[in-house]
């Protein structure tokens, strides 16, 4: 199948397949995706809308969903990560249409949701913003590499070259 020229209902079945992954793996991974180093692997996903642009939407609702369905602090989880799982997504798709190296999507995968959930959970636990922002980073790290190791796998399996 040609992955860059799908068209508008094969998007749809790509979407709702790759929001259903990232749900999956948040529930298999809430053990250790919720706790003082949030290892979140299913946001390494956000690097795919890099190839997939039409990607970001969804990734934010998967995000949006996950957390509704799984996080701890109500509208603050919902709302947030949904608005950071936008930007991620949008920043790593703002990657792929400059063309830059598909590693830099690693950036946005770890430093947008650590320091972005940072602000309100330091808020909402009394922990200073920036023990927050480091305990979180330490984990979106790995997902940030494994976004981008899964992003520069799929570009030569489906030959974006």
């Amino acid at each position: 199948m040609d992955m860059k020229n799908l068209d508008k209902t094969r998007k749809l079945c790509f979407s709702g397949a790759v929001m259903a992954i990232y749900i999956v793996l948040m529930y298999l991974t809430q053990s250790f995706a919720f706790g003082q180093y949030q290892v979140r692997i299913a946001t390494a996903i956000y690097s795919t809308a890099y190839l997939f642009p039409f990607l970001v939407v969804p990734l934010a609702l998967a995000n949006l969903l996950s957390n509704m369905l799984m996080g701890g602090f109500g509208f603050f989880d919902i709302v947030g990560g949904g608005l950071v799982g936008l930007l991620t997504a949008g920043c790593c798709a703002w990657l792929g249409k400059k063309r830059l190296s598909v590693a830099l999507t690693a950036l946005p995968v770890t430093l947008i949701p650590a320091l972005g959930v940072a602000s309100w959970l330091s808020y909402l636990l009394g922990t200073p913003y920036w023990v927050m922002a480091l305990s979180l980073l330490v984990g979106q790290f790995i997902s940030g590499i494994a976004g981008g190791l899964l992003t520069s796998a799929l570009k030569k399996i489906w030959k974006f070259e």
